[in-house]
């Protein structure tokens, strides 16, 4: 083949000339592709929470995170970590994570169900003896997938406190959830028998952590998860015991609407096992990477925190009473066709989500520190802004969890 070059006249090119060629259009070739895989702009997701009225440099707000192949395509904070230094809020910041706190509860159970020192299939009674009677028939797994029975143990606190105003009734935490949980006279459905979300159960997991492994829960997470990923500013948060680094505080607004009011703490805010790890994006993206990479557990491991739980009595529901499927530690109903994992988590002054398109390879972490925020709708309409751009995820196939009646 001959390769004609321009000129003076016509005449065969240079390997020089050729070379050049090659490499100019290697360049344009590489410079169109990387476009094409990006072809969301930054702008249209920070203008979903302009929208929402995060920007600003006096009100608390927001830590974002979109990672998408990979890669983060977009981080950024809005509003500021407290209403006393008005520090900016920037992807170090720590948040309470509230119910997002499970999926490391869940993580810590199975790596002691990894380590052999625990199993699914345990009861309650096998791991503290001088448990009630009821607890022979809640094992391990009803505790992580929400279908022991358990009594809230918010309702048992407000038994105790009756007529008290909620800032005046003392924090409990997770030893002492137990004893309330002991004193009741059995679970409120057989277990296995239906599906009711349950922060007791998630309480309990924390001390069968501390039980099973010898160690505080806090340290159990520090050791065999935090530590190992290299998330140093993620915390199971103690008072007294340990700080937040980067924190942010929690807020509401006003009964009239006009101002905030710093709402950080509340009577079951110190519990840890349901709800009071701490974090920040900086981390989470390490946890996302973790996730993708079985770092701790080996994909068959993580299969059964993946496997719908399935029970006859009753529907599993979401926050905004909707079907959805659950896990360990995770939501997993699809979204507009596309499979995911994901959890919200709410409290006094905090709202957040993170959802994990996991066939798509997307993640949306959205972190509030004011309580009028819906971050899982907000980080849904970023997820439009990917997903409606590329062809859907076939469905995989997800094993279920049988749970049957008085299963052994």
């Amino acid at each position: 083949m001959k390769l004609l070059c321009s000129g003076r006249g016509t005449r065969r090119c240079t390997v020089q000339e050729i070379f050049a060629c090659a490499i100019t259009l290697l360049i344009m070739t590489t410079s169109e592709l990387c476009l094409a895989s990006t072809p969301v702009q930054p702008s249209k997701i920070d203008a979903i929470f302009a929208a929402a009225s995060l920007k600003s440099n006096r009100a608390p707000g927001a830590a974002v995170l979109v990672v998408k192949d990979g890669g983060t395509v977009f981080e950024r904070g809005y509003g500021v970590r407290n209403l006393r230094s008005f520090q900016a809020i920037d992807p170090r910041t720590n948040f309470r994570l509230a119910s997002v706190t499970k999926q490391f509860t869940a993580m810590a159970v199975m790596l002691l169900i990894k380590d052999g020192k625990l199993h699914y299939d345990d009861r309650l009674t096998d791991v503290f003896p001088d448990f009630p009677e009821y607890g022979k028939s809640i094992r391990v797994r009803h505790l992580l997938n929400h279908t022991s029975g358990l009594v809230d143990y918010e309702d048992l606190l407000q038994a105790q406190y009756p007529n008290m105003p909620a800032e005046q009734i003392p924090q409990i935490k997770d030893a002492e959830v137990m004893e309330l949980l002991k004193k009741c006279k059995g679970p409120t459905f057989e277990p296995g028998l239906k599906w009711q979300y349950s922060n007791s159960g998630y309480v309990t997991l924390a001390m069968i952590v501390e039980r099973v492994s010898g160690k505080p829960f806090g340290a159990f997470l520090r050791d065999r998860i935090f530590l190992p990923l290299k998330m140093h500013d993620t915390i199971a948060y103690e008072k007294g015991k340990n700080q937040v680094k980067h924190r942010a505080y929690g807020h509401s607004k006003k009964e009239a609407g006009n101002g905030w009011t710093e709402t950080d703490q509340s009577p079951t805010s110190a519990t840890l096992g349901d709800g009071g790890v701490y974090s920040s994006l900086k981390d989470l993206i390490k946890w996302d990477k973790a996730l993708s990479q079985h770092t701790l557990l080996s994909e068959r491991e993580m299969e059964p925190a993946l496997s719908p739980v399935k029970v006859s009595g009753n529907t599993i529901t979401a926050p905004d009473d909707k079907p959805a499927d659950y896990g360990f530690g995770w939501f997993l109903n699809a979204y507009k066709g596309h499979p995911r994992m994901w959890h919200y988590g709410e409290t006094i002054g905090f709202r957040s989500t993170i959802q994990r398109f996991v066939n798509d390879k997307l993640t949306i972490v959205v972190l509030c520190n004011r309580g009028d925020v819906d971050p899982t709708a907000l980080a849904l309409k970023v997820a439009d802004l990917f997903l409606d751009i590329q062809p859907r995820s076939a469905a995989p196939r997800i094993p279920q969890q049988e749970i049957a009646p008085g299963e052994r």
